[in-house]
């Protein structure tokens, strides 16, 4: 997994772990079974070391309170970004992890592309722990359904993988079924904005009755947001009354 960090960054990783080896002397039988860390593979890891999470996945960024953009460090808990403020989105309100960018993005990319299903595990485990204050009082989860072709060609959804251990954490049902991609859709990441809107509009519909319920949509990565405010208006037609996203990683 060393090459899913910055050089710099592993090296000072790899130096951490001998040096702890060397005052540990010998390795009791119980540190050698204990849980390694998904990203450094190099220390306990409960899913990530200490170093790994402080490194890239720490808390304390300012972002809007509804779609997790990032924001100046003088924002408040609550403020929303300018977007929002003009045109509000479906959804109500967004959990992210990190940012889309270095070493994260290619965490990303190696369990999408790379079956690292670990990681899968990792993302729900610090998603359910970021979002534990909004997930007591959630109807349901739902992961973002995957296109049939994409599902076929990596044989798994990654959010989907994502939302079965955030709801072995916090008990929530999963309703995986509930959301329906009606179409196959271009990838968002190579169209401008107002493509991507019309792209993924109508692409989505609720299979069920949603009366006054809170759903929580989970996905891997947030880009302009179109795919999950589509979704959420499709929950809000069949009657939920808030839709809260998880995401792993936001675009800056």
């Amino acid at each position: 997994m060393l090459a899913l960090v910055p050089n710099s960054l592993a090296a000072a990783t790899v130096r951490r772990a001998v040096q702890r080896a060397a005052a540990r002397g010998l390795v009791p039988l119980r540190r050698l079974l204990a849980p390694r860390c998904v990203v450094c593979d190099l220390d306990d890891g409960d899913p990530l070391c200490p170093g790994c999470a402080q490194d890239y996945f720490s808390a304390g960024t300012c972002r809007c309170a509804v779609c997790a953009l990032r924001l100046p460090s003088s924002a408040q808990p609550g403020d929303r970004c300018g977007r929002c403020l003009r045109e509000p989105p479906h959804f109500d309100a967004t959990v992210v992890l990190a940012d889309y960018a270095p070493p994260v993005d290619r965490m990303i990319a190696a369990l999408k592309f790379g079956g690292r299903l670990p990681l899968a595990a990792a993302f729900g485990t610090l998603l359910a722990r970021a979002a534990q204050p909004l997930l007591g009082g959630a109807s349901a989860i739902c992961p973002v359904p995957l296109a049939f072709e994409r599902h076929a060609e990596r044989g798994f959804n990654q959010a989907h993988e994502i939302a079965r251990r955030v709801t072995a954490i916090c008990g929530r049902p999963l309703r995986a079924e509930i959301l329906l991609r009606t179409r196959h859709t271009a990838a968002q990441m190579d169209l401008a904005l107002a493509e991507r809107r019309r792209n993924v509009r109508g692409a989505f519909v609720a299979r069920d009755e949603l009366a006054a319920a809170h759903m929580v949509v989970i996905d891997d990565v947030m880009t302009s947001g179109a795919t999950l405010d589509e979704i959420a208006a499709a929950l809000k037609r069949a009657g939920a009354a808030r839709v809260t996203n998880l995401v792993v990683a936001r675009t800056p």
